[in-house]
């Protein structure tokens, strides 16, 4: 059995999140309350946009985008509808074309998910899992299905069908 990168990166991250949970659940019983839907979490965002961790929030989207750009050529090319449109309105190639998402971007996703619990570290000293799952994949989900869409859309109109 031969491992792929993506499929360890995959791992790494479901592990980082699995021993962050332990931590998390004797927070909300110390606590009372879940981190994802407390206050805390808005008096915290300043914080991600500033510090070692802002990078990030630009690092991400950019490289998704360019998986985005680079599917929605594919997608031209094989005249494939725009992806977003093809999410929504083909029923029949939905699954489909999630499978071809979630392949291009997956690594992505999964290094999103371990850069937010390190982040969490550095910044917070404690890991929140669930914040974790949620962060990385709005960063990179978002601007790759709406660059993938773009990119079909105006390279057919340029004739690039």
């Amino acid at each position: 059995m031969k491992l792929r990168r993506d499929t360890i990166v995959t791992v790494l991250a479901l592990l980082v999140v699995a021993a962050a949970v332990p931590s998390a659940v004797k927070d909300t019983i110390e606590t009372g309350r879940v981190y994802l839907f407390s206050r805390e979490v808005l008096e915290e965002l300043p914080r991600r946009f500033t510090g070692p961790g802002r990078f990030r929030f630009i690092l991400q989207p950019v490289l998704a985008i360019v998986l985005g750009v680079r599917g929605g050529l594919a997608d031209a090319k094989e005249g494939n509808p725009p992806y977003l449109f093809g999410l929504l309105f083909d029923a029949g190639r939905r699954r489909e074309l999630l499978r071809s998402g979630a392949a291009a971007i997956r690594t992505l996703i999964a290094m999103g998910i371990i850069m937010d619990v390190v982040f969490q570290l550095v910044i917070y000293r404690a890991v929140h899992p669930v914040v974790a799952l949620l962060v990385g994949p709005i960063l990179i989900c978002t601007p790759y299905a709406l660059s993938r869409a773009l990119t079909t859309r105006l390279a057919r109109g340029m004739g690039g069908e």
